[in-house]
């Protein structure tokens, strides 16, 4: 087996990878990348070469992923996405703590400051606060009876082999709001980048999700994005408070639980308030009437 560490051509290796994986098919491979076919041959062998395993195979001259193919795919696209922005200085960390400050050239743009989580109690949600005192009264376990009181809120992940699946919608919860009942009833099932925001989102997903899998822990990022709204609607500014919780299934198995609560009050490193306050006032959570009845009911 070749030597797997530190790949001089491991980028350009990714992006053969990936683009077959898209197009499936070699010649426009070659095309999208301004290549030669003897390149990106050598490009997928060397990577099966590496990994051990055949992530194409041939059939009816036509290149399909094998299983192992699929499996390792969205890490890839991942690890090229990271990529891209720790060069374009879109990513880092301040403080030891992570932060994304992405604008691209058609307007979109995604900032994300992650917290400490003693900001929770010493902030004002009460939502986020009974949040972490459920998940430790639960011990993670998202079943517990000791997640019912925020149960609506809360949406929960579980990674497949190849994505992130959604397995609840709370009705209360910032996604149900936001897209509407329709969304909230048809995206149990459906992986991450199948849900509204698409692969854009997924991407920026990636690494929080995985830094909780690993530490089956606790995470409060900040963000701000845009995100399209509704049935048919385009994207829209929002801006959020995001606590990750590293939960279980009783079996064990890995659970993801996130509460998302849209507001102003958000620090995040190098956006404006104007920015933030770009999200309509009606589409506050925190701050808003409906939110201060909600967090008396959760403290009661």
């Amino acid at each position: 087996m070749a030597e797997l560490k530190n790949h001089p051509l491991l980028f350009e290796l990714l992006r053969s990878f990936t683009s077959l994986a898209e197009t499936l098919n070699l010649s426009h491979t070659v095309a999208q990348l301004d290549s030669t076919r003897q390149t990106v041959r050598r490009h997928i062998n060397i990577l099966e070469e590496l990994k051990g395993e055949q992530l194409f195979v041939i059939v009816d001259r036509q290149y399909q992923l094998t299983d192992a193919g699929r499996s390792c795919l969205r890490e890839a696209q991942d690890i090229q996405a990271r990529g891209a922005a720790w060069l374009n200085n879109e990513t880092g960390h301040i403080g030891g703590l992570f932060h994304i400050g992405k604008e691209d050239p058609d307007g979109w743009r995604f900032y994300l400051q992650q917290h400490p989580i003693s900001d929770i109690w010493t902030g004002q949600n009460e939502l986020l606060k009974k949040a972490v005192k459920c998940w430790a009264e639960a011990e993670g376990v998202i079943t517990h009876e000791a997640f019912d009181p925020i149960r609506e809120s809360l949406m929960v992940f579980r990674k497949s082999a190849e994505d992130w699946i959604c397995t609840a919608v709370g009705s209360k919860s910032s996604y149900a709001t936001w897209y509407g009942w329709r969304w909230e009833s048809s995206s149990i099932g459906r992986a991450v980048p199948a849900l509204p925001g698409g692969a854009s989102h997924a991407v920026q997903l990636s690494q929080p999700f995985e830094e909780i899998r690993a530490s089956r822990g606790l995470r409060y990022d900040h963000v701000h994005t845009l995100m399209d709204r509704g049935e048919e609607g385009g994207p829209e500014p929002i801006s959020f408070k995001r606590l990750l919780l590293g939960c279980r299934y009783p079996d064990d198995s890995f659970a993801m639980g996130s509460i998302v609560v849209r507001s102003y009050d958000l620090q995040i490193e190098g956006l404006s308030q104007e920015i933030i306050e770009s999200m309509p006032a009606e589409e506050l959570m925190e701050g808003a009437p409906a939110m201060r009845e909600q967090s008396k009911d959760i403290s009661a």
